[in-house]
């Protein structure tokens, strides 16, 4: 179910030829030639092209939340949902200036909103449990919100996106976030957790204690990628795990938004390590565990805007280096065709 075909490298020396002969010199495009080399690899090489690209965004509430490890409630959540409905986030501005669908997801919050255009309910439950003291979820639940996520992202695609940002909201969700970057790269938490939305020196110290409880309570039951999510993650983790997972298994591109978006990536290539060749990570953000997440997946990121925001908000800020990506792959002259000597 969650199998994912390797992109063939056998076209890439092709892809690269075909790069490093346009009217520049070599590399001179810098990470935009990197850039375009994996859209191609993605979509195909004869005349590339992002169709209808679509923002997600997964919200969902963390039981954790309830123990004073953010600035905010659980009742932010909701009100940030109703928000997006209402177009006045940052992350629809964002979309609006990128022409990028918006797409909001209820995983399972626990103000639930009236039924909107925007919104797409796949609700698994109203919270997680709180993580020091209990699994967030159940196994059963995890793979439940997996295969919602898939089947969302699924969804998009039958509809002819083939690129798709995938974004959160979730008051508490860096807690899970950070605890679930510590076990899976044996980072210490010092370095894994960080601020979240602006939290102080005594909420930071309470942060840390409650993923070393979580942690150290859970520690003989993660022995996968499931048990892990099912013990510190989110539903709106998993279910962004799940539209990972679809997304490349269909042959489109994610954007990766930031640190808890990079977290259920990292889930996401545990259970299915393949996905990572689809993934394309938007932006560094502020949060200080992000730049070792990154690290451990070997990604660069395209932007590094100091966001801490979530949303999803760097994927739109990033589709237009994507699109110039394959704008010069597929308009830029050769030496020979423009008649210029090479200079490489």
């Amino acid at each position: 179910m969650y199998s994912i075909p390797a992109i063939s490298a056998q076209v890439s020396t092709k892809i690269q030829h075909n790069i490093d002969i346009k009217t520049k010199p070599l590399g001179a495009l810098g990470q935009l030639e990197g850039l375009a080399l994996q859209l191609c690899l993605i979509l195909g090489t004869d005349n590339p092209q992002i169709t209808q690209p679509t923002q997600l965004v997964f919200a969902g509430d963390h039981g954790v939340s309830e123990m004073g490890i953010s600035i905010a409630g659980n009742e932010v959540t909701g009100q940030m949902v109703a928000n997006f409905c209402a177009g006045g986030a940052a992350i629809n501005a964002f979309c609006d200036q990128a022409n990028m669908t918006l797409k909001v997801v209820d995983c399972g919050t626990v103000f639930e909103q009236p039924d909107h255009p925007m919104l797409i309910k796949q609700r698994v439950g109203e919270t997680t449990a709180p993580i020091h003291i209990e699994p967030a979820m159940t196994e059963q639940q995890a793979r439940y919100a997996i295969n919602m996520g898939m089947k969302i992202a699924q969804q998009q695609i039958n509809s002819g996106a083939n690129v798709i940002g995938i974004g959160e909201m979730g008051i508490g969700n860096t807690t899970s976030a950070a605890a679930i970057m510590h076990v899976l790269t044996d980072n210490d938490i010092d370095y894994c957790v960080g601020r979240g939305t602006g939290i102080d020196d005594d909420c930071l110290a309470r942060k840390k204690e409650i993923i070393r409880s979580a942690c150290l309570l859970h520690q003989d039951q993660m022995s996968s990628a499931i048990s892990v999510l099912a013990c510190l993650g989110g539903f709106e983790i998993a279910q962004m795990m799940g539209a990972m997972i679809a997304t490349a298994q269909q042959g489109c591109v994610i954007i990766i938004d930031g640190f808890i978006s990079s977290a259920a990536a990292l889930l996401a290539i545990k259970l299915s390590p393949n996905v990572r060749d689809y993934m394309i990570f938007s932006h560094r953000s502020q949060e200080l565990g992000h730049h070792m997440l990154l690290r451990e997946m070997n990604a660069k990121a395209l932007l590094a805007l100091d966001l801490r925001l979530g949303e999803g908000s760097g994927c739109p800020l990033a589709l237009p280096l994507m699109q110039s990506a394959l704008a010069f792959y597929n308009q830029m002259a050769s030496f020979e065709q423009a008649h210029v000597t090479e200079v490489n």
